[in-house]
């Protein structure tokens, strides 16, 4: 294993670590009956989305890039950001999120990680 190898690897575990912060903080919100958008999801996505981008570079390295799995965790990730700006919205104009976008939010976070991992 050459460095770039280890390196993309790092990208790889803090890409997980950014959908497990996204998601611990929101199966935290499932279980204290709040429900809401925190600012610690979108940190998560943040992380996510940035170690992300970073292995959708070529990184040099044998192998082709899947660009339909990028494309679809791409989707998943602005499809999940838009839910977390409607559900942060909502939740200063209401006081609550609609259990519709709360409930996406973790359902396409837990396949986006998943897309991450078995695909």
């Amino acid at each position: 294993m050459n460095g770039m190898e280890t390196l993309r690897d790092i990208v790889l575990i803090v890409h997980l670590v950014g959908f497990a912060v996204l998601f611990g903080a929101w199966v935290v919100e499932v279980f204290n009956g709040k429900r809401g958008i925190t600012r610690v999801m979108h940190w998560g996505l943040a992380i996510a989305a940035v170690a992300g981008l970073a292995l959708a570079a070529p990184w040099g390295i044998e192998g082709d890039l899947n660009y339909a799995k990028i494309g679809t965790k791409l989707v998943i990730l602005i499809v999940i950001g838009a839910l977390l700006g409607i559900g942060a919205g909502r939740q200063r104009k209401t006081g609550s999120v609609p259990p519709a976008v709360f409930w996406s939010i973790g359902i396409l976070t837990l396949a986006n990680a998943s897309i991450a991992v078995i695909w």
